[in-house]
């Protein structure tokens, strides 16, 4: 198997990553799928999306969870809407995660992401108790269809991600590492995060990002294409060799309004990307 193999982050009908013809355009073999609508995840669909993916030689490394009524319009929305934490929404949130994850299986896929929400940060609390015993539960879920669940860095730090998993206690637990997340949610430096927690990377998205210029942890920075903002492309890659990945590295870039802006960027991320590696492995 091809060491680092580049991909992309996709979407079928749901989320903000790029057509699937579109990696295909661009020779990308790997992917990760924002996973499609419910009316959407049947067997039939499933095997509709199996055939396209076998003729464009596309393999998908991880399916990604996402659900209805989530907002990123400000880090406040996002804390108050987004993942498993929201006590409204959890218990129908992890009962679709069950239902994902079994159109996932069909699919042939082993990694199910997701971004879970703001975790509580006081480990004593009913709040925090909860969302424990509640990750654990989707994880009991997923090892019994033989799968993974790669959290997604960025709204904690790293040092509260790591003591979170800890005490979930589940074997098929891992980390969905993205580096702009830590700098756009203010959660600190992408590198020394890395480094931390790089024994539980699974995944990665290479994306970028700045700084906000208004209150870290409460206002948003800014994504920029990979190699353009505060990730430092080249120590990131070089970090990711240091703590011994080997999987894909899956080019996230979210403007799905601007389709031709977002080929390009993603087209430029490949090009850095493979001097990179070609720099590294030289």
């Amino acid at each position: 198997m091809e060491k680092w193999p580049v991909g992309v982050f996709v979407s079928v009908d749901a989320g903000l990553g790029v057509k699937l013809e579109v990696a295909h355009e661009l020779g990308i073999k790997s992917v990760q799928v924002h996973t499609p609508h419910r009316q959407s995840r049947t067997p039939e669909q499933a095997e509709a999306f199996l055939s396209k993916l076998n003729a464009y030689g596309i393999t998908v490394s991880c399916v990604f969870l996402g659900f209805d009524g989530e907002s990123y319009a400000s880090i406040a929305k996002a804390a108050e809407t987004v993942g498993f934490v929201p006590k409204a929404t959890r218990a129908a949130r992890l009962a679709e995660s069950r239902e994902i994850s079994d159109f996932t299986k069909l699919l042939g896929v082993h990694a199910i992401g997701s971004h879970i929400g703001f975790v509580p940060h006081d480990r004593n609390s009913s709040d925090y108790k909860e969302m424990v015993a509640a990750i654990k539960e989707l994880c009991d879920y997923l090892k019994g269809n033989g799968q993974r669940l790669h959290l997604e860095t960025g709204q904690e730090k790293a040092e509260n991600l790591l003591a979170f998993i800890n005490d979930v206690g589940c074997d098929n637990l891992f980390i969905n590492f993205d580096p702009a997340n830590l700098i756009l949610y203010g959660m600190g430096d992408p590198i020394g995060s890395l480094k931390a927690v790089g024994h539980l990377v699974r995944s990665v998205h290479c994306k970028d990002g700045t700084t906000t210029s208004g209150v870290k942890g409460v206002d948003w920075g800014c994504e920029v294409p990979f190699g353009q903002g505060e990730v430092n492309a080249k120590n990131f890659l070089a970090t990711l060799k240091e703590i011994g990945y080997d999987g894909p590295l899956t080019i996230e870039r979210e403007i799905p309004e601007e389709p031709e802006r977002q080929k390009s960027e993603i087209t430029q991320a490949l090009t850095l990307i493979e001097s990179i590696k070609q720099e590294l492995f030289s």
